[in-house]
């Protein structure tokens, strides 16, 4: 079974929280990540994003770029921005968007679960954002951004939960975005035994979102565990940064695709070549999101056409049968010539969050084409992890994003 432990977490000040937290990393480009930074100095992004103190056609990826991460973090711990928690402790995370809450528990897992596939994965992880983030970890000696995680429902640790949120919490406060953050810290000893106990009978945890931070954490307690030959397993570069959720509470928006060009075919000979495969609604102005496994929502030149899969076409085996999958398989490569989806420039991916107008903007400007997918469910994520198999790459979006610069694992 997996181990969760607490840990003494570098958290902000109480009463700075609202300011030094921030979206993922990745959620930006360099320079929204830059406009953030200038407009709100305290945010975290100057130390997840630390290029923003550098001209714009510095490398990003030099060693003086990590080097002053570490600085920035080292200053804001110096001068009472962050304060180091002399306690282990864990921390529920709740966070509120549209009238939904999802609560999880903020802790650390071990990178030997991870190596032996209790902490499962979906997503392939790429080199540059590993190698990336790698470099961030190692030089700050800190890991900035928790990996969010999930995992079957538990009863006793939901009523436990429930109780700690009754109390007062530490943070609390609306983002920029409008989601809320409340976070309560659990330092009772006789709680976080307990806890441990449950999580003790939970048989794998699964990665939702953070997948190269995760593989970098893990390389980094590799590299550690070398430079000390003689480690226990306890220290802290043995664990890495996690918010676990149980997996009824998360919701998967949908990941949709534009291509930018029609690979040389015309608009009819797209319909065409669609045909042997699915069911062509009517066109009509209004965005198609499909409603069921199976549909799609298809935007080409000006129009929006329902598209549903032929039943005969879809393959029994929960990952082929996604609908990412089926459009890879029958539409993408076949036809519009994307054989390698993580690395052709021709593709682009647009959260669900951004809505289907965003599809339509996108494909206008190249006169392109645009699908809406219908997203995956919780169970056919932990259906592919278990297989030991990998979705499609940029089949799940998850909404709400964690705040990076709530919680600070030190290594």
């Amino acid at each position: 079974m997996p181990a969760v432990k607490p840990f003494q977490a570098i958290q902000p000040r109480v009463d700075l929280a609202s300011s030094i937290a921030a979206l993922p990393y990745d959620v930006y480009s360099r320079d929204e990540a830059k406009k953030v930074v200038t407009k709100n100095p305290l945010s975290f992004l100057q130390i997840d994003r630390s290029e923003t103190f550098f001209p714009d056609d510095y490398d990003m990826y030099s060693q003086e770029v990590y080097d002053k991460a570490r600085e920035r973090l080292q200053e804001m711990i110096a001068d009472g921005s962050f304060i180091k928690n002399q306690k282990n402790c864990y921390y529920i995370y709740a966070l509120t968007m549209d009238g939904r809450t999802q609560t999880g528990l903020v802790g650390c897992v071990s990178i030997d679960d991870y190596l032996e596939n209790r902490v499962k994965k979906h997503e392939k992880t790429r080199d540059e954002k590993k190698i990336d983030r790698t470099c961030h970890i190692d030089t700050c000696s800190a890991q900035t951004g928790p990996i969010f995680m999930a995992y079957r429902p538990q009863v006793e640790l939901d009523e436990i939960i429930a109780e700690e949120k009754i109390k007062e919490p530490l943070f609390d406060f609306v983002a920029e975005d409008g989601v809320g953050h409340q976070v309560w810290e659990i330092s009772d000893e006789k709680v976080i035994s307990t806890i441990n106990q449950l999580f003790s009978e939970v048989s794998s945890f699964y990665i939702a979102d953070g997948h190269h931070r995760a593989a970098s954490a893990v390389d980094i307690g590799l590299k550690r565990r070398e430079q000390n030959p003689h480690y226990t397993g306890e220290e802290p570069f043995n664990f890495f940064l996690s918010v676990l959720f149980p997996s009824d509470e998360l919701y998967i928006h949908d990941y949709n695709r534009v291509v930018r060009d029609l690979y040389g075919h015309d608009p009819e000979e797209i319909m065409s070549l669609l045909e042997d495969k699915f069911e062509i609604g009517r066109a009509q102005v209004t965005p198609y999101r499909p409603a069921q496994k199976g549909e799609f929502g298809m935007y080409l030149e000006g129009s929006w056409y329902p598209l549903t899969i032929k039943p005969e076409f879809v393959p029994e085996d929960t990952l082929g049968s996604l609908d990412a999958s089926l459009l890879q398989r029958f539409v993408l490569e076949p036809i519009l010539a994307i054989k390698n989806v993580q690395t052709d420039k021709r593709i682009r991916y647009v959260g669900g969050i951004r809505g289907l107008e965003r599809l339509k903007q996108l494909a206008n400007r190249t006169k392109g084409i645009a699908f809406a997918l219908y997203p995956p469910t919780m169970d056919e994520l932990f259906q592919v992890a278990d297989e030991e198999r990998l979705m499609p790459p940029k089949s799940t979006w998850f909404e709400p994003k964690l705040r990076s610069g709530l919680f600070i694992h030190e290594i």
